[in-house]
């Protein structure tokens, strides 16, 4: 198939002809997958479902799909990079105006805080859960994914050592990456820290443990 240079969201060219011949243009159609992707994880919370199970979701055709998308994993990658830009420009608005340790704080909460819905909790359990997948099938796509969240954790950290909140000898990229990884695991370190101790790990512990990586003593 031959296809021009432009990319997708996750990383798929563009054809240099598009197929029409479902009357609907391409972006829609990009929108259509992405939303029928979203449906299903969140009737079923798990990724295993199959390109085919999307095309008759989306009422489009497979010729359709991969003009935008060579595998599923791509697919999955756009809409983790829709929903994580989105959250990502809520977050800073709301953070901008606090403290680094409020805007941390507040930050941690909004990731980490239980889905209000059983639909949303299985969407945000079935992305969590294929995090893995993607790192390893998709490295350098994945990490632009996660690169604005990574960023705005970096600016609350230079922040914090600007004011003398959080330490001058911090290595702002690491930390920020290891306390970007640590929230995001959130809902894998709920589950895992029942099975140990017979205690949820709680949005709490999370900040508390972030918080002294930062902290000024």
């Amino acid at each position: 198939m031959a296809k021009s240079s432009g990319r997708s969201p996750a990383g798929a060219t563009r054809p240099a002809a598009s197929d029409n011949s479902d009357g609907v243009e391409p972006e829609s159609r990009e929108r259509r997958f992405m939303r029928s992707a979203l449906e299903i994880l969140g009737e079923t919370g798990r990724t295993d479902f199959t390109v085919l199970e999307v095309v008759e979701r989306s009422k489009t055709s497979l010729r359709s799909f991969y003009q935008h998308f060579s595998t599923k994993d791509e697919l999955l990658l756009a809409l983790i990079d829709k929903i994580m830009s989105e959250s990502t420009r809520s977050w800073r608005a709301a953070t901008a105006d606090l403290a680094p340790v409020a805007a941390l704080r507040m930050l941690i909460d909004r990731i980490c805080t239980p889905a209000e819905t059983t639909k949303q909790d299985k969407v945000n359990r079935g992305l969590t859960n294929y995090n893995d997948r993607l790192a390893e099938t998709l490295p350098r796509e994945y990490a632009r994914v996660l690169s604005p969240l990574h960023e705005l954790i970096k600016d609350i950290i230079n922040r914090g050592k600007a004011d003398g909140s959080f330490r001058s000898d911090i290595d702002v990229d690491a930390t920020a990456a290891l306390i970007m990884q640590t929230a995001l695991g959130a809902m894998r370190l709920h589950v895992l820290g029942a099975e140990l101790s017979g205690v949820p790990v709680t949005v709490d512990h999370i900040y508390q443990f972030c918080i002294a990586a930062l902290r000024a003593f």
